[in-house]
């Protein structure tokens, strides 16, 4: 006879969940590091009741839905998807604010599990606060809005449900090739209704993380073309790094002498003074990345799902002979650009590569332009900063004064905006953890809630998070969160009064930077034309508990950098920027542009699109 425990239904989810564990390689650790959430209606009786029941779970109580869940995937990221979080949150509003963040999750394929509570699974009560009514069906709630954006979605209408529901969220969420956001929707009266639960379900599981290998025969295809190509290069994208395997990316381009270029995701594969790595690649890329992969004839993609930013929207694979090998984890990313498809775990499949390769290596002349390439770039960096522009300071001077101050381990962390192309082509990787970019989604008001999951889960290294002044506003809450709990971070505030990316961009349509600058109204013009805001950042962090200093130029920041890290609680350094300095070189990305415009900044930008567009290609 099976033996039975009798529990709620939240009961039974955490008893479940604080008894999941993962291994990979022979290392053994627990798979969620406790809960977040914020309690309401829908979940306060239930899960909060079995949080409060099950302290080992620990409960962290934050300031924002979506911040919790970007702290979350920042965690997971930063563990190499190897444990994460679950986020609860009460029905409506505090689920739906979850949906930004939990599409940024799936996007970076990162494992997040988010439980929202919702309406009432018995509908005598409807419609209760907070529903969506729906004249056609009693099936729906908001809750429904997470289904395209979650790679597994659940409600659970009845207790028995639970069974068979927990074992698939924790397969989806332990796939290194399937994970991303998993959604279990809680109705409110279920979560505190109870059953007669297995015991053998709450027993301790070990989930193994395997390390797939590809198949034989087209390991040797993929031998056969890098050895018969002549200018290969290789795309590092995020899977050498969630797959461990930058020691092993490393050892084949030691052995083969394949250049390498770093997407956001793949930068610190290698260390950056490596006489191979070419830096940035795409839009963002290096004068030496942009050229190498013009004329590749082979391209190696490893652990990348090929994004417009790292394609330069279809336009950087120039070459008419290009081939693409692609190793993923994931058959869907493998298989684009008609590529040699090896389907594997990234580590694995690079060391079976590199033994098939004894004997191979690029021409002398080949691999001696990427030296040179690496060392001018390196240059240009220096250039960049120590640039003395004067105040208001360059953003590449700010970029130049932290990653001089920063420590062989330390980590940087950013978004949305210009910051993150400063970042992939300036900041000098030491460390494959060392750089920390949400650029799946460029979503504006990670950095902070990000930073606070990077350090929980990297207690050890200072984490340095830089936000821009648009991003700051959006989502700056998670300060208060990170004082609460212990958890210092360093944060820079780049203040240029306005969206300096889009602004550019805007720039670039013809769009004269229409929108972007953080302005009064103008009583004569009616647009946002007059004196700047004013915003006191500084007050404001103060006001959340963070430690501040204000810095004015390169040296009191650099004084600044000295002082937070001899804090003990959350930091902010905060410095003025010029709104109007960029990063010169960035590559072409496809960006609509009005076909017809009565301004003629928009016809020539339209002119020079359509010029742009001529070098897209299809890979068939």
């Amino acid at each position: 006879m099976t033996k039975t425990e009798k529990l709620t239904v939240a009961q039974a989810t955490i008893r479940f969940l604080d008894s999941q564990y993962v291994e990979r390689d022979g290392r053994r650790e627990k798979f969620f590091a406790g809960c977040f959430g914020i309690f309401g209606h829908g979940n306060v009786a239930g899960l909060g009741q079995a949080l409060k029941e099950n302290p080992a779970f620990t409960y962290y109580q934050t300031r924002n839905e979506q911040a919790m869940v970007h702290t979350a995937a920042a965690y997971a990221k930063m563990k190499n998807r190897l444990s994460t979080f679950a986020c609860i949150s009460s029905i409506g509003p505090g689920a739906t604010n979850m949906i930004t963040a939990a599409a940024a999750a799936t996007i970076n394929r990162l494992p997040v599990l988010l439980m929202p509570g919702d309406i009432f699974a018995r509908r005598n009560v409807a419609p209760v606060l907070q529903q969506l009514e729906m004249p056609h069906s009693q099936d729906i709630s908001v809750n429904d809005c997470f289904k395209p954006i979650s790679r597994y979605w659940d409600r659970i209408n009845r207790p028995d449900q639970l069974i068979t529901s927990l074992p698939e969220v924790m397969r989806v969420l332990t796939s290194q090739a399937e994970t991303g956001t998993v959604t279990l929707a809680m109705p409110q009266d279920v979560q505190t209704e109870a059953y007669d639960y297995p015991v053998s379900l709450f027993e301790k599981r070990n989930w193994i993380i395997g390390r797939p290998r590809p198949d034989q025969e087209l390991l040797r295809m993929a031998a056969s073309l890098i050895r018969t190509s002549r200018k290969p290069l290789i795309i590092a994208g995020g899977g050498v790094i969630y797959s461990e395997a930058t020691a092993d990316l490393q050892e084949l381009v030691r052995k083969t002498g394949i250049p390498v270029s770093e997407t956001f995701a793949g930068k610190g594969s290698l260390p950056y003074n490596m006489h191979e790595n070419l830096g940035a690649t795409g839009v963002t890329g290096t004068p030496g990345s942009i050229a190498f992969a013009s004329d590749a004839d082979l391209v190696i993609g490893i652990g990348t799902r090929y994004s417009d930013f790292t394609t330069a929207s279809k336009t950087a694979f120039q070459n008419p002979e290009v081939r693409f090998i692609n190793i993923n984890i994931t058959e869907f990313d493998a298989n684009k650009h008609a590529g040699l498809a090896l389907v594997g775990d990234a580590k694995a499949t690079i060391e079976e590569l590199t033994g098939l390769l004894d004997g191979f290596r690029v021409d002398d002349s080949y691999h001696q332009m990427a030296v040179e390439y690496n060392a001018s770039w390196d240059k240009k960096v220096d250039e960049v900063y120590h640039l003395e522009h004067g105040i208001p300071v360059s953003q590449g001077e700010v970029v130049g004064a932290v990653n001089e101050f920063a420590g062989p381990k330390d980590v940087v962390l950013c978004a949305a905006g210009s910051l993150p192309g400063d970042l992939h082509k300036l900041w000098r990787t030491r460390d494959p953890k060392g750089f920390h970019l949400e650029y799946g989604y460029s979503t504006m008001g990670y950095e902070i809630a990000g930073g606070l999951g990077a350090k929980m889960a990297a207690p050890d290294r200072e984490i340095f998070v830089m936000v821009g002044d648009g991003n700051y506003l959006m989502l700056s809450q998670e300060i208060i969160t990170s004082i609460q709990e212990g958890y210092k971070m360093i944060i820079l505030i780049l203040n240029n009064n306005g969206f300096a990316s889009i602004g550019g961009l805007s720039e670039a349509v013809g769009g004269k930077r229409f929108g972007t600058e953080y302005r009064f109204r103008d009583n004569t013009s009616k647009q946002l034309t007059g004196a700047q805001l004013p915003v006191d950042f500084a007050m404001n962090a103060r006001s959340l508990g963070a430690h501040v200093i204000e810095c004015t130029d390169i040296p009191s920041l650099k004084k600044g950098l000295k002082e937070a890290r001899d804090q003990k609680i959350t930091t902010v350094l905060t410095i003025d920027t010029d709104l109007y300095h960029n990063m010169e070189g960035y590559g072409w990305w496809d960006v609509a542009v009005s076909e017809v415009s009565s301004e003629e900044s928009v016809r020539k930008a339209y002119e020079a699109h359509m010029k742009g567009r001529k070098k897209q290609r299809y890979y068939l």
